[in-house]
C-alpha cells in the first residue's frame, strides 16, 4: 500500500494539481465567509426584530422564533437538496455555488442568531432600562450599550460555528460543488490512492480551520484584556499600576 502511495506521490504533487486544490480550497473558504458573513448580518436583524417589544410586533417575534427553531433542527444536507430542487423548480439558473451559499446563509442565520441572542441576554436588563431612561433609541441601545458588553459572550461560539462550517461545506460536494472534498473524490476517481487524495485534503482543511481558530482566540483575548482595563480604570487604578504590582 505504501509503495503505491510513494509511487503516486511524485505524480500527484505537481503544479497543476496544486493549483486545482488551491482553487477548491478557496471555494471552500469563500463559501464559508459569504454564507456565515451574511448569516451574521441577517442573524443580527432577526434578533433585533425578535427582541422588539410591543403587541403589534408579536407576529414578527413568533415568526423569528419559528424560523430559528425550525432551521436549527434541519440537517444541512437536507436543506441543501431542498434549496437546489426549489431553485430548479422555479426555473432559476443559479450556479451550484450560489445554491450552496444560499443554503449556508439560511442555516447560519438561525444558528448565529441564537448565539447573538444568548450574548444579548447575558447583559443585565438594567442596561437596557438605563439606556431607555437616557432616551436612547432601541438601535442606539443595541449598538452603543448592549453589543459592546455582549461581544465577549458572542465571539467564542460564533467563531466555533464558523470553523465548524469550514468542515461542513464538505456536504456541498453531494450536489457537485467543486470544493475540497469534491476535489478529493475527483483524484480518487482518477486512480490516485484514497489515502493520498483524502489525506491531502484533510491537511488542507486543517490549514484553513486552524488559523481561523487562532484568530478567534486572539480576538477573544483582546476583548477580555480591554474589558479588564476598562474595569481597572473605573476602579480608579490605571492598568499600568496594577501590572506593576
Amino acid at each position: 500500500m505504501f509503495d503505491v502511495f510513494l509511487e503516486q506521490a511524485a505524480e500527484f504533487f505537481i503544479w497543476d494539481n496544486a493549483f486545482f486544490l488551491f482553487r477548491a480550497m478557496m471555494t471552500t473558504l469563500f463559501m464559508t465567509i459569504v454564507g456565515c458573513g451574511l448569516g451574521f448580518i441577517f442573524g443580527m436583524i432577526l434578533i433585533y426584530l425578535r427582541k422588539t417589544p410591543g403587541l403589534i410586533f408579536w407576529p414578527v417575534r413568533m415568526t423569528m422564533i419559528f424560523y430559528v427553531e425550525v432551521f436549527r433542527r434541519v440537517p444541512f444536507l437536507v436543506l441543501l437538496f431542498l434549496v437546489m430542487f426549489t431553485v430548479k423548480g422555479f426555473g432559476l439558473d443559479y450556479s451550484l455555488f450560489t445554491i450552496a451559499c444560499i443554503s449556508i446563509v439560511i442555516i447560519s442565520t438561525a444558528f448565529i442568531g441564537e448565539i447573538i441572542r444568548g450574548g444579548l441576554d447575558s447583559v443585565h436588563q438594567t442596561q437596557w432600562d438605563t439606556a431607555d431612561a437616557m432616551n436612547f433609541s432601541r438601535l442606539q441601545t443595541l449598538c452603543h450599550v448592549v453589543l459592546p458588553q455582549a461581544w465577549k459572550v458572542v465571539l467564542p461560539p460564533a467563531f466555533a460555528f464558523f470553523v465548524m462550517f469550514i468542515k461542513d461545506t464538505a456536504l456541498t460536494s453531494q450536489v457537485g460543488v467543486l470544493e475540497l472534498t469534491q476535489a478529493a473524490k475527483y483524484y480518487n476517481n482518477l486512480g490516485y490512492s484514497a489515502i493520498l487524495s483524502f489525506g491531502t485534503v484533510l491537511l488542507l482543511y486543517f490549514v484553513l480551520s486552524y488559523p481561523m481558530t487562532r484568530l478567534g482566540w486572539w480576538m477573544e483575548a483582546r476583548l477580555r484584556d480591554r474589558r479588564r482595563d476598562d474595569d481597572e480604570v473605573e476602579s480608579g487604578v490605571t492598568p499600568y499600576e496594577l501590572r506593576q504590582t
